[in-house]
């Protein structure tokens, strides 16, 4: 009597512990459930919008809180303000390298691409006049007002300030940076790109610096720069490199010189993330096929194959996903 409720004893545990597993390890095809807090860079927020709602119509159960900005401005939510999120995407990789590693990140992840333009209206001043060769002294006319963003909040500030660098080696136009910075009042720079949005369309702002998909996504008429100054072109990347602006540091009082080079976007899982499993399952979605071609359908490039810099520290579902 006792051998046999002994073993029927271990046949409940082992059935209890079977149970267990089933419920806590969703097999595949699972509908998953829960809430994925995003912080992303304001550029990308067409793409997340879109890439959550494939996501939700999949898993249902899912739901998704998502927070845009300047790509530093969100990293420091983690890093100094001590906000939780599932993940963390940026428009410039080295910012969670910068920001984040290795106290509140132990990997990244490059996923995408981008190139900077001059975006505008057909109310701005010259815009039948203004191309890729001519761009410059149009925005230096008197009364031609243009802008960008705060380069020590997000990367496409920085970056605009590179391509002014740039156009100067490449024009041969010696002081052109400087004009360029001299004739943009602090008014006219915002926290981020995204922000200039409404006063291109509103008529107060002529131009505006801003990625190639932040213009192409909300249709608006854009200048082409040349590859050799639109950070967009890695054949390139040795002329980037001549580039350099110097932006505020992890610490109060610290500076970081941040170097031309071309434009990768870069995502992670923080360390305290609340719910890393589900934020796993979302960027396995969006690094896998249908991620990318939604990525690329909103003027998006993706990388292929995305480019992890630490594999091994890599949740198991993105290791296939990606090289190192």
């Amino acid at each position: 009597m006792h051998k046999r409720f002994v073993a029927f004893a271990l046949v409940v545990a082992v059935l209890l512990a079977a149970c267990s597993r089933a419920q806590s390890t969703p097999a595949a095809g699972d509908t998953l459930s829960g809430r994925v807090t995003i912080f992303h860079a304001g550029s990308l927020t067409v793409p997340i919008q879109q890439l959550t709602a494939a996501f939700h119509k999949q898993h249902p159960g899912v739901e998704f809180a998502t927070v845009s900005g300047g790509s530093r401005t969100v990293a420091r939510k983690v890093s100094e303000l001590g906000q939780q999120a599932d993940l963390v995407f940026v428009a410039d990789y080295t910012v969670i390298d910068n920001l984040l590693k290795p106290r509140f990140a132990h990997w990244n992840i490059r996923f995408a691409t981008n190139a900077m333009v001059i975006a505008y209206t057909d109310r701005s001043k010259y815009a039948d006049e203004i191309n890729a060769d001519n761009w410059y002294r149009i925005l230096l006319r008197d009364g031609v007002v243009y802008g960008h963003s705060d380069p020590n909040a997000d990367p496409c500030g920085y970056r605009t300030l590179m391509v002014w660098q740039l156009a100067e080696a490449y024009y041969k136009v010696p002081g052109l940076a400087q004009q360029l910075d001299d004739h943009c009042p602090a008014a006219n720079v915002r926290p981020k790109a995204v922000e200039l949005l409404a006063l291109l369309q509103s008529g107060d702002m002529d131009y505006a610096f801003e990625y190639l998909s932040v213009a192409v996504q909300h249709h608006l008429r854009y200048v082409k720069l040349p590859p050799q100054i639109n950070l967009g072109d890695p054949q390139y990347a040795d002329f980037y490199a001549q580039a350099k602006v110097q932006v505020s540091g992890a610490q109060p009082g610290e500076t970081v010189t941040k170097t031309g080079a071309p434009i990768l976007y870069g995502v992670t899982i923080p360390t305290n993330a609340p719910h890393p499993d589900l934020a796993a399952a979302f960027l396995a979605f969006v690094l896998g096929p249908q991620g990318q071609a939604i990525l690329r359908e909103a003027g998006q490039p993706p990388l292929t194959p995305p480019i992890a810099d630490a594999p091994d520290h890599l949740p198991a579902a993105l290791r296939p996903l990606v090289q190192p």
